[in-house]
């Protein structure tokens, strides 16, 4: 980034500074103080000082404190680095993977959101989320001070037997012995092996809507960024929150009904003929499917997603389907289970799109139709689920310019959703740009964004419009209006306070 210093030039700023400290505003650190319990995990010592930075400065100083340091060098893959660590080890994926655990979830959504950004708005997102990993934290401290622990060294597999014990410890829900495999894969296998091994469990369960898969994803991927050394913590937390069943009777003796539709896909992904990648993108059967998600059981959905396979359709328009539905389940209830009807099928998608085991990626599927079938049922626990579907949101025809009609667009987002739709329908429908309309709608998230929610939806229905065919990808964007900020939403408050901690950066 155009904000890291090159090498010569923190040597030569170094010199510069002489014994000057580069954070003024704190204090001097002893040896001591820096000494952590060798019962807790520790990171590389290149990054633990930064970590120790951000888990111990104060929320309400922590953002100007960071924009000084990265005023003198601090760089964004490090300060990324230092974010998903810190809350690997300070916040418990329990009791679910969720709630307060979101300060790790969101950290690849502010990331992709940072790369979709002009570059005077690339660090506003990462600041957010610095914030939100304090509120967090706070959180955690209140509910018992979670700390992740040291590995035990004398528990971990040696190489030739670590996927062995990796597979047996998550078939048997076993916690320590998985928690032990996972920190023998980081160090002896390599990191597409891994991402197979952590991929096959990502959607084995509907406990906590989605969220493992939403974990599994958005940690490989902040990985990539921040690299493979930084693993074995992040693969220890994975493994933990994977194995999450809120106090249930194991589910490996037990039939527990969030464990019901990985049971009986396992046996129907057996049924999908050979060849079924090379199948023809149908449009109808992307339709077919979806009236089958609207209404069917998770049995219909997989069964039907079984049939269009064999038929020799495209996993493509099957993938269509599952897009569109999660975005139509927003439509037919604005609120927290639809989102993240989105983002799992977000987090499942990038899944099927980057393992290689074909196994993996025909339960990926199956288990992508059941879910939305569970998200669907769950909201009628929270209300009214309106009868309509993504093909009543009418095409509004512009009389304006593209320039002029995205403010209305995101005006109406903040009171007349229904309208709002029909205008982002009616705008990409008449051939305008739709990254100048996505770039806005970013924009009001970093704005008026108030959740680590609003950045999760934001980045993955952003991302997933250019994953959806021509003939769906419209509608689908313009069902995330249903979820999105509107320019008349209130300003988080927080905007001002990031400008003024990164000016000069």
């Amino acid at each position: 980034m155009a904000t890291e210093l090159s090498r010569r030039g923190f040597i030569q700023g170094s010199l510069a500074l002489g014994g000057m400290s580069l954070v003024s505003g704190l204090k001097p650190l002893s040896a001591k103080e820096t000494k952590l319990d060798s019962r807790t995990v520790q990171f590389h010592p290149e990054i633990e000082s930064l970590v120790r930075f951000i888990e111990e400065t104060p929320r309400g100083r922590l953002l100007e404190e960071t924009g000084t340091r990265v005023r003198h060098g601090l760089s964004y893959r490090e300060l990324l680095a230092a974010l998903l660590l810190a809350g690997i080890r300070n916040v418990q994926p329990r009791p679910s993977v969720g709630f307060k655990f979101h300060a790790v979830l969101v950290v690849n959504s502010a990331h992709i959101a940072s790369l979709s950004s002009p570059d005077q708005d690339r660090w506003l997102p990462i600041f957010w989320a610095l914030d939100t990993f304090k509120n967090s934290q706070e959180r955690d401290v209140r509910e018992g001070d979670w700390t992740m622990a040291a590995v035990k060294e004398s528990e971990i597999p040696a190489p030739e037997s670590v996927r062995t014990a990796f597979h047996e410890s998550m078939q048997n829900w076993n916690v320590p012995r998985a928690d032990a495999a996972a920190a023998g894969l980081a160090r002896y296998v390599g990191a597409t092996d891994v991402l197979e091994l952590f991929a096959g469990y990502a959607a084995r369960d509907f406990r906590s809507i989605g969220h493992k898969a939403i974990y599994v994803a958005n940690a490989w991927r902040t990985l990539q960024t921040i690299g493979w050394h930084h693993s074995e913590p992040i693969l220890r937390s994975l493994s933990y929150a994977l194995l999450n069943h809120k106090g249930e009777a194991n589910p490996s003796q037990n039939d527990l009904a969030p464990d019901r539709p990985w049971r009986r896909n396992q046996q129907l992904a057996q049924k999908i003929r050979e060849n079924w990648l090379a199948g023809k993108i149908d449009s109808v059967a992307t339709n077919d499917l979806l009236k089958t998600l609207r209404d069917g059981s998770a049995d219909d959905a997989t069964d039907a997603v079984v049939d269009l396979l064999n038929r020799g359709i495209s996993p493509q328009s099957i993938l269509d389907a599952f897009h569109v539905g999660a975005g139509e389940l927003l439509v037919r209830q604005a609120g927290i289970v639809a989102l993240h009807a989105v983002t799992t099928t977000n987090a499942i998608r990038f899944l099927f799109d980057n393992t290689g085991n074909n196994e993996t990626r025909k339960l990926l599927l199956l288990q992508n139709a059941a879910f939305l079938t569970l998200f669907r049922e769950a909201m009628g626990g929270r209300g009214k689920v309106a009868d309509v579907s993504i093909d009543e949101i009418n095409s509004t025809q512009p009389t304006d310019s593209a320039a002029d009609l995205i403010p209305k667009i995101l005006t109406n987002i903040s009171g007349q959703r229904r309208k709002a739709a029909e205008g982002v329908l009616g705008y990409l429908d008449a051939g305008f740009p739709a990254q100048d309309l996505i770039n806005q709608a970013r924009r009001m998230i970093f704005l008026k964004g108030t959740d680590a929610h609003d950045y999760k939806f934001s980045s993955a229905a952003l991302e997933d419009y250019y994953k959806i065919s021509p003939e769906w990808r419209n509608r689908f964007l313009a069902t995330s209006v249903y979820n999105l900020k509107g320019s008349g939403h209130k300003n988080n408050g927080i905007v001002e306070r990031i400008r003024s901690a990164t000016r000069s950066t």
